[in-house]
């Protein structure tokens, strides 16, 4: 059985995670990562818990590439006849239109759709999250930082709630253990005893946890690159003292379930009902190794007969951070019913 993607919508104005409604959190093995003994798949040992990660955190990153955008100034454009083409006189540099080719080696469309073979390669690195919804003239934005570990394909997150209309917070912040297939969440509350963890199956979700956690799993976004149709070079900027690519396109959910890797294939076949659209807009942000430094991707689906957007943003930082993950033994898992 399905857990609805609608639900989240109540999720998020009532504070606490949409997961498993009126369901049973499962306790049984499956998918690539599984909860037999407390061994970390880095073989390093100790978890993240409840304590942040980051460095300078999200907040400072992106007030840091709003000031480096700002002082780039205004950018003049100037079309020579015959010619496709837009020149920034910006600080004297050069930057390529979004109608224009990339004109780098294997071109926009491939270097996007081998992101996550690049991050594969890169091992862990430190993530920051936001996801935005806007319905009924409400909109409320959920943060996150932690790490990740590209080649073992798990990594820890804390989710922060919203606050209440009144300025204070009415829930914990929530801690969450990500890969394509599973998703662990702790301080989950309606009903789920302190100190115990939630076990949820990607594939048992409409969405297939793309936004269900209040955040994306970094390699399933980087997995629906996959499919990127319609992609066009915007070009370059400098996203928190780093030179990146900038790249906006179209996902494809129809075909995620079939051109992702083996592991992100069960969970991206459940998304493709789960929303109002199978296209997912996206921007797209590489570095000169092809690594994805940051990406913002739009979902739509349908709650109470209007159409709901949710905005989730990824950014990728400090890679090579070690990720020591430990997940839960079988006894912290809470296997009795969850509300809300």
């Amino acid at each position: 059985m399905t857990v609805g993607v609608g639900a989240l919508a109540g999720f998020v104005v009532a504070h606490a995670v949409h997961g498993t409604r009126g369901r049973r959190a499962t306790t049984r093995d499956g998918g690539r990562v599984t909860v037999a003994g407390a061994a970390s798949l880095t073989g390093a040992s100790g978890g993240l818990g409840n304590r942040r990660v980051g460095a300078g955190g999200w907040q400072g990153m992106v007030e840091r590439e709003r000031e480096r955008r700002h002082r780039r100034g205004m950018v003049f454009a100037a079309a020579a006849a015959g010619v496709a083409g837009i020149v920034a006189a910006a600080c004297g540099c050069a930057v390529t239109s979004g109608a224009a080719a990339d004109g780098r080696p294997g071109g926009g469309t491939s270097a996007v759709r081998g992101a996550a073979d690049a991050l594969a390669a890169a091992g862990g690195a430190r993530i920051a999250t936001s996801m935005e919804m806007a319905s009924g003239g409400t909109r409320v934005t959920i943060r996150g930082e932690g790490r990740y570990d590209f080649r073992d394909r798990i990594g820890s997150l804390t989710v922060t709630l919203p606050k209440d209309p009144a300025g204070a917070s009415e829930h914990r912040p929530i801690t969450e253990l990500l890969s394509p297939s599973l998703l662990y969440m702790k301080n989950r509350g309606a009903g789920v005893p302190a100190g115990k963890w939630v076990r949820i199956e990607a594939a048992s979700l409409d969405d297939g946890n793309l936004v269900t956690g209040g955040a994306t799993d970094p390699l399933a976004a980087a997995e629906l690159l996959r499919t990127a149709t319609k992609v066009s070079y915007e070009g370059e900027e400098d996203l928190a003292g780093t030179e990146v690519r900038h790249y906006r396109g179209i996902a494809d959910l129809s075909a995620a379930g079939e051109r992702a890797a083996p592991y992100a294939r069960g969970a991206l076949k459940a998304a493709v009902h789960g929303f109002a659209t199978r296209t997912v807009p996206f921007d797209a942000y590489l570095d000169d190794a092809g690594r994805l430094r940051k990406v913002r991707q739009s979902f739509r689906y349908v709650n109470k007969g209007g159409a709901v957007t949710v905005s989730s943003t990824t950014l990728l930082y400090d890679f090579g951070t070690p990720v020591p993950v430990r997940l839960p033994p079988r006894a912290d898992i809470y296997s009795g019913r969850v509300e809300g």
